[in-house]
């Protein structure tokens, strides 16, 4: 039997205000797309407890040993990294924006 990883996850600072600022943004067309969009991410992110390595390794990364990893949803790039007691929840751009190399 395969032991279940359930690891918790924890925003950053940082990536809280990043998500607050994208569902401003898109609360200004829509309402029903911020929702949408907002919780999507959260639901998505909340799955990554039970699978940290579902997504690949961060490319925009250096270094990187494969514990940081990234996946996009609704045109927004999430960043996180696994330790061997959470997820940590990095950041979150808009695809449209230059990468960051961290």
């Amino acid at each position: 039997m395969v032991k279940e990883l359930r690891l918790p996850v924890i925003w950053d600072s940082m990536a809280i205000d990043q998500l607050q600022k994208a569902y401003e943004r898109i609360l200004k067309e829509s309402y029903q797309g911020a929702i949408t969009v907002r919780n999507g991410i959260i639901d998505a992110i909340d799955k990554i407890q039970e699978q940290p390595y579902k997504y690949p390794s961060d490319r925009f990364k250096k270094n990187n040993t494969g514990n940081y990893r990234a996946f996009e949803l609704y045109s927004y790039r999430i960043a996180y990294k696994i330790t061997d007691k959470e997820v940590l929840i990095l950041r979150l751009r808009h695809v449209k924006q230059e990468p960051l190399p961290y």
